[in-house]
């Protein structure tokens, strides 16, 4: 009784909130834009349209990207029905008891190369809670997991982009991707993240699933295309949305011009970088198909292994706490950390391995 005494006003209405007092504000302002320059609400409409239209029905719908991450996607989960992903788990485990970790730890990252980062947290989440993983070895899988792509199809379309300008791939996707799985959970384990024991893991899960192969064919199309129409494209009309409206505003030139520079300063082709930062690693990727003869092969590897990685940042900042606060003992601004965390041990390793591939390519 005494909170709903709260909301009343002595006429007995509802109290008005802080937000009402915005939303009366904002009609305040579109009555006197309505009044004073009326195009300006439909002009910053038909800016986000044409901005956000383009890449949406030329490179998704009616371009070549949409088939591919469809195709990409069918093709990791034909590889994980046929034990590629155990495969991996088997190999890696050795080297987590010499590195005194819980093997399970690099387990999400593994997955992570031909699933998804959002999957990745649902299915291994759990198992870290049911072999006793500590929460500073849990931290761990959320960084080590942002160190490979979050997308099979961000995977595909990179070796694409190499081979067509006979770059060769081996060295990078060796060193730029499976290297860092190892690397990683052991400096952090040395530094940062130090609660952390080898546990005998009996019951390692199995990642092989027991779908008949014609079924995992239907599922993995399925599954490309909801990635498509169900994030993906949304993603881009959200982003190239506001850039739209911050153009037509004015301000986005120097914010594009900062984040150039930056990029370009880390050895990351800047188009492709803020793509892989604001949109999807995918539409990178597909980028630099198209680009990659154009640039130094120092910013193509950078770009590449930027891509491979937990990006955009709707997933280290929404999606990823989301996830590991339902199916971990961490809470959602552990995740987060952890995953900034890892986020940021990616950005500095893509400068660092574009100058150390470039030779070897």
């Amino acid at each position: 009784m005494a909170v709903k005494e709260k909301d009343v006003t002595k006429n007995g209405g509802r109290a008005i909130s802080n937000i009402e007092y915005v939303g009366m504000s904002l009609i305040a302002l579109s009555l006197i834009i309505l009044f004073i320059k009326p195009e300006i609400i439909g002009g910053s409409f038909d800016a986000m349209l044409k901005k956000a239209v383009g890449p949406v029905v030329n490179v998704y719908l009616t371009g070549t990207l949409g088939t591919a991450v469809i195709l990409s996607v069918m093709t990791g989960r034909i590889l994980e029905r046929l034990g590629f992903t155990d495969a991996l788990v088997r190999i890696f485990t050795p080297l987590a008891k010499l590195m005194k970790i819980t093997p399970l730890i690099v387990v999400p990252a593994i997955y992570n190369i031909l699933g998804d980062i959002n999957a990745s947290g649902r299915i291994t989440g759990p198992s870290l809670k049911k072999a006793g993983a500590t929460k500073d070895e849990q931290k761990i899988a959320v960084a080590t997991m942002f160190q490979s792509q979050q997308s099979f199809s961000t995977f595909m379309l990179g070796l694409v982009a190499f081979a067509s300008v006979g770059i060769w791939a081996f060295p990078i996707v060796i060193i730029g991707i499976l290297l860092p799985v190892i690397i990683v959970p052991f400096l952090l384990s040395k530094t940062i993240y130090r609660d952390v024991k080898y546990k005998d893991i009996s019951e390692m899960p199995s990642f092989t699933p027991s779908t008949p192969m014609f079924a995992t064919l239907i599922n993995g199309a399925r599954e490309g295309a909801e990635l498509m129409f169900l994030l993906l494209i949304p993603a881009v009309v959200v982003v190239f949305a506001i850039i739209g409206l911050l153009e037509y505003i004015g301000i986005w030139a120097p914010i594009e011009s900062a984040m150039s520079a930056f990029l370009s300063a880390l050895s990351i082709d800047p188009a492709t970088g803020m793509q892989s930062i604001l949109v999807a690693p995918t539409l990178a990727m597909n980028t630099l198909v198209e680009t990659i003869g154009t640039m130094p092969t120092r910013f193509a590897i950078g770009s590449f292994i930027l891509a491979a990685s937990g990006l955009p940042l709707q997933i280290p900042f929404a999606q990823i706490p989301a996830v590991w606060s339902q199916s971990s003992d961490l809470t959602g601004s552990e995740a987060m950390q952890a995953a900034l965390v890892g986020l940021t041990i990616r950005v500095l390793s893509a400068f660092a391995l574009a100058w150390i591939l470039t030779p070897m390519v």
